[in-house]
């Protein structure tokens, strides 16, 4: 079979760059569709350096049709998808036209997850999650509208309460936006003369005993040295046991019972779940994630395929699933885009096997942390080297040029402080 309809649904790191693979590859006859919730994609490590104003938000996103370049086989729709048939090979469209129906052959489910908002008592109510945008963008402009208060607020209290910033858990995201904060709330300074330095704080809980569990130590011991350097207080060992709107409540083990860390602003780091459609759709799932084959053939049925976070995947390298990073989901989908066309063609498949190159974290401004093919890099280089590798993996030349322009205008000159509200017309003149 060659003639078929290849329907690919999520936008996200794994589905547009299985579209990208497969672009110029289809057999005559051979569609391919994408749906996507979002008329973007959004380049999710640089989301902590939205966070800390470092970049403007719009460099972090591409269009996705700019990335596809739609004509008579390839297609993008933007909408949600509501229901999936596999039985009878449709799907259900909710979009600007309406709902309607989209027929395939072969399915790619490539969704991603969700931010998981009930690990924690009063999570949901007073934390702010880090997984989309929106989420970055709303970080940013609550940073800047606390440094806005505390300048007229009286109270000491409240003014030290409205300058803490805490983030919860010392992963790669935790430890990023840690960083990003503390370099952006340092730049903040020079433009609130009365608000004093020693009143912005940026706070880390760590449930364990370091930062960045996934490298070495020594790295993890590094990351915590440049992050106190930059003023950020590091808790480890610390467990947050209830958020509320003064703070988080911490038990140590130190400690017989919990204790309050103040701060009106809560950043979670932790937590996924899966996308409601998978939980939805009928297929094998555990742990939240679509159960394939190593060869992205969801298992029971042989026309649908998952990739990326939604999926777990076993890499033939060490028999163990897949993790949810970039750095996997873009191999996946170089893979996964051959085995469609060898399938189409009745080729044998390829198994994913695949050993990671290394891992990497940004720590604020000019410092990093590496560990690329077994060799340990900290500071600058590892810095720098973090900047080439994802700037290489943006998706379109515009964009590489634009984040490199506002990479470089960032080592001279400080961060963006604008506070984005784009307050409509008929807004400003109510009471």
């Amino acid at each position: 079979m060659t003639a078929a309809r290849i329907v690919v649904v999520g936008g996200g790191f794994a589905g547009t760059n299985l579209v990208k693979a497969l672009k110029g590859k289809l057999p005559p006859g051979a569609s391919l569709t994408l749906v996507s919730d979002e008329s973007y994609t959004c380049f999710s490590p640089m989301l902590p350096e939205v966070v800390g104003a470092s970049i403007f938000p719009e460099q972090v996103v591409a269009p996705i049709r700019e990335i596809l370049r739609p004509d008579a086989t390839h297609r993008f729709v933007m909408g949600r998808v509501s229901r999936i048939d596999t039985a009878a090979r449709w799907l259900q469209c909710e979009s600007l036209a309406g709902s309607y129906r989209i027929a395939y052959d072969e399915l790619v489910l490539a969704v991603g997850n969700r931010a998981r908002l009930d690990l924690i008592p009063g999570m949901q109510q007073h934390a702010l999650p880090l997984k989309t945008m929106g989420d970055a963008m709303e970080i940013r402009n609550r940073a800047l509208r606390r440094v806005a208060q505390i300048e007229l607020e009286a109270n000491p209290k409240k003014r030290a309460a409205l300058g803490s910033f805490l983030v919860i858990a010392g992963g790669f995201s935790g430890v990023e936006v840690a960083g990003e904060l503390a370099d952006c709330i340092r730049s903040l300074k020079r433009y609130y003369p009365a608000v004093r330095p020693e009143e912005l704080a940026v706070t880390i809980i760590q449930n364990i005993d370091g930062l960045l569990p996934e490298l070495p130590p020594a790295l993890g011991r590094s990351a915590r040295r440049s992050l106190q350097d930059r003023g950020v207080r590091v808790l480890l060992r610390a467990q947050a046991t209830q958020i509320g709107a003064d703070g988080v409540w911490v038990k140590t083990d130190e400690a017989d019972r919990a204790s309050l860390v103040s701060g009106e602003t809560v950043i979670c780091t932790i937590g996924t779940r899966a996308n409601p459609l998978i939980e939805g759709c009928g297929l094998s799932t555990e742990r939240g994630r679509i159960r394939t084959a190593s060869d992205f053939r969801v298992e029971g049925v042989g026309h649908v395929w998952a990739l990326g976070d939604c999926a777990l995947v076993i890499n033939r390298l060490d028999q163990r699933p897949s993790p949810p990073t970039a750095q996997f989901a873009v191999r996946q989908a170089r893979i996964c885009a051959r085995n469609l066309l060898c399938h189409l063609a009745a080729r044998p498949l390829e198994n994913f096997c695949y050993r990671t190159r290394g891992m990497m974290a940004s720590i604020g401004r000019r410092r990093g942390v590496a560990q690329v093919f077994g060799v340990h890099l900290a500071g600058l280089p590892a810095w720098l080297l973090w900047r080439a590798y994802y700037l290489l993996q943006m998706p379109t030349l515009g964009r590489k040029v634009r984040i490199y322009v506002e990479w470089t205008w960032g080592m001279f000159f400080p961060n963006d402080i604008t506070h984005l509200r784009f307050t409509r017309s008929h807004e400003l003149d109510r009471d």
